[in-house]
């Protein structure tokens, strides 16, 4: 498939054959910068119709990957995060009954995460046009940063009516948790919880492709 479908997708070839998807990403950070992240890929709103489609060898003149080849690369992004200085307790589920898979690990610093996502794509377990630089923090200044990330709608446009659709339904959902109080933030689409020490954005997955709602923001804590 085209390296721009996998644009928010982490090795998941079979999730990206329906549209009906949701992503969740999640960190978790401490006052010292630690933390945790999790990213969670969750098809289980089309769990009937991929237990069909995963009995197939093709559909729409793909080949059908196997649970076993989608294991294999689960198995191999672990293997390198791991292997990524900073990045410790890495942990992956898959419930291939509900089409749910879940990647979660430790961090030194957030920056690692980024450091982790560049290895999976060069490694191409991740697709060339994949944003991997997606957080900053500066600890002395008290700020942490969604980074901006490029529009891909040059490429949205080249691809068929079938791989287009695959976006239609899809949903991208971020939980930031923190230690610290947040002051305030430049982007007001992301929900302040009550105590304000968590923020959620949620978006259509093709919004953020075709840059209709950012997901930048710079979030300045007390």
């Amino acid at each position: 498939m085209k390296n721009t479908l996998r644009l928010f997708l982490l090795f998941l070839p079979l999730f990206i054959l329906t549209s009906c998807f949701d992503i969740l990403d999640k960190v978790n950070v401490k006052a010292d910068g630690t933390g945790e992240y999790t990213i969670i890929l969750n098809a289980s709103k089309s769990k009937t119709r991929l237990a069909s489609i995963s009995k197939m060898e093709t559909i729409n003149g793909k080949k059908v990957p196997k649970r076993s080849e989608i294991e294999n690369k689960i198995n191999e992004a672990a293997k390198i995060f791991k292997a990524t200085p900073g990045i410790t307790n890495v942990k992956t589920s898959m419930d291939f009954d509900n089409y749910i898979i879940k990647l979660s690990c430790n961090f030194k610093k957030i920056e690692n995460i980024n450091a982790g996502l560049e290895k999976l794509k060069s490694q191409n377990i991740l697709g060339k046009m994949v944003p991997t630089q997606i957080y900053s923090q500066n600890l002395e200044k008290k700020t942490l940063t969604r980074n901006k990330i490029n529009t891909f709608k040059a490429d949205y446009d080249k691809m068929s009516k079938a791989d287009r659709e695959v976006f239609n339904d899809a949903r991208y959902t971020s939980i930031m948790q923190f230690e610290n109080t947040v002051k305030s933030q430049s982007n007001n689409a992301y929900q302040l919880s009550p105590n304000k020490k968590a923020l959620k954005f949620e978006a259509e997955i093709l919004d953020l492709i075709l840059q209709k709602k950012q997901i930048q923001n710079t979030i300045l804590f007390q």
